[in-house]
């Protein structure tokens, strides 16, 4: 469906078999003097000859050290510069809470983009069978999507989530996926039944834990800033004294009412108090800045002029437009403050040392898929990241979260051939990692030019 669609360009194929179906294993590929990033030392590696084979990065040297085998594809990479593939952290490939199909209409945006793996933040233990179809159908060439990397399955309802969490690690999901709603004993029920089963925790912070705490905890991540506006705040124990006679749901729908109180309280010293605590814990954030950019508080017009906004699906375009309607002067005054504070932690943060990670939280309206994960990147710089540090955030940064890194996340032989080619320098402006030449997703070459998308801005 998404090779019709949007007509990406296959280099010649080699007929193998997987499950039983005649698929195509691609040739040899070899990317010829191209600047590769070296997004570790956050530099460029000049005139490098990156060979290609069984969906593997084979051999990367200098012109005339690599054998070139015959029947070799070979690009010609000068003036480029060549990235791993990059991943986005945080987006919702299912849709259970409405009862939508499957999101499988974003897979051809984000590989356009360049983003070939994803983290999957709120599947189903039943959802894990159409995850493990996904991952043979991309890994044999029949379906250009990312790699889903990692699925989290959800833990929301308050009742017996020992049993869920039982459930989930059977499924053969890669953590569990915790929200706002849980209450702090629920929550705690949560992470011990996790580490009985050997499995990890992240997703939100509960609305009556601290974030401090949850970090402390083993939650491995924390996803949005939620809690962290708190805990960089001079009232945090008093809201969350509030939040902890209720339960979860209403306790989240009063942190939503105190949201505006706890952003004027901002404090610059116990936000780095509590950054230097989370990063003592080991826990990893994704702010999702892109989120707060995009705040519905922020529409002044129609969006659907935006390039993207014919690739999406129908029923996608109709969702989004209820989301369209005027911002109040409170609402565009809140989405000003979260915005601003959010920066300023997120700088907090990076000062303090934190792993910072990448991710959207697409498809929430207006955060389209693989576009958005460009968005955030440039956030992430607009808040105190360099260029080379906010790549990090969705490359190698990436994979050492996942423990994948041995596999994934850096150029060197013997990892997984997933990469873009730029082409412009992505260490210079993070802008110019949308100056996307070439994907290359399990070693097959997918060129941009025929793919019939807008231009990157």
């Amino acid at each position: 469906m998404f090779l019709r669609r949007f007509g990406w360009i296959f280099a010649p194929l080699l007929a193998m078999s997987v499950a039983g179906r005649v698929v195509a294993e691609a040739p040899p590929l070899a990317i010829e003097r191209v600047a590769v990033v070296d997004v570790v030392g956050g530099k460029l590696v000049p005139e490098r000859t990156v060979l290609i084979e069984h969906g593997r990065i084979a051999a990367v040297g200098k012109p005339g050290a690599v054998t070139i085998p015959p029947g070799t594809v070979r690009v010609d990479g000068r003036g480029r510069f060549l990235i791993p593939g990059l991943v986005d952290m945080h987006v919702h490939l299912f849709n259970n809470a409405t009862h939508r199909p499957p999101n499988d209409w974003m897979f051809a945006l984000f590989v356009a983009n360049g983003v070939t793996g994803v983290r999957e933040m709120a599947a189903t233990s039943r959802d894990m069978q159409q995850v493990a179809r996904w991952r043979e159908a991309v890994d044999g060439g029949v379906l250009v999507a990312p790699h889903v990397l990692a699925v989290g399955v959800a833990v929301n309802d308050a009742s017996d989530v020992r049993e869920q969490v039982r459930e989930a690690a059977g499924s053969g999901a890669d953590f569990i996926k915790v929200f706002s709603e849980l209450s702090p004993s629920s929550w705690r029920a949560v992470l011990d039944e996790a580490r009985l089963r050997h499995i990890p925790v992240a997703g939100h912070v509960p609305a009556a834990v601290a974030a401090v705490d949850a970090a402390q905890a083993g939650q491995v991540t924390a996803e949005h800033l939620m809690q962290i506006y708190e805990a960089c705040s001079s009232i945090e124990g008093d809201v969350l004294a509030t939040r902890q006679v209720l339960d979860g749901a209403a306790a989240t729908a009063m942190r939503d009412a105190q949201e505006m109180r706890v952003l004027r309280a901002f404090d610059p010293a116990a936000c780095t108090k509590a950054a230097k605590a989370i990063v003592l814990a080991g826990q990893a954030q994704t702010p999702t800045l892109t989120i707060d950019w995009f705040d519905p508080g922020r529409f002044t017009g129609d969006y659907t002029a935006d390039p993207p906004w014919h690739l999406l699906r129908a029923d996608e375009q109709a969702r989004w437009r209820r989301y369209l309607q005027p911002a109040s002067a409170s609402d565009r005054k809140l989405a000003d403050l979260r915005w601003d504070v959010s920066c300023r932690i997120v700088r907090t943060l990076h000062a303090a040392g934190a792993n910072i990670l990448a991710g959207t939280d697409t498809p929430m309206p207006w955060i389209y898929p693989g576009y958005s994960l460009h968005d955030e990147l440039e956030r992430l710089v607009d808040c105190g990241l360099n260029p080379a540090q906010a790549l990090r955030a969705a490359t190698v940064g990436a994979a050492k979260l996942l423990g994948l890194d041995a596999d994934r996340g850096t150029i060197e032989p013997g990892k997984q051939a997933d990469l873009v080619l730029l082409d412009a320098d992505p260490l210079k402006d993070a802008r110019n990692l949308r100056r996307i030449h070439a994907v290359v997703l399990a070693g097959r070459l997918l060129r941009r030019a025929g793919m019939g998308l807008p231009k990157a801005p």
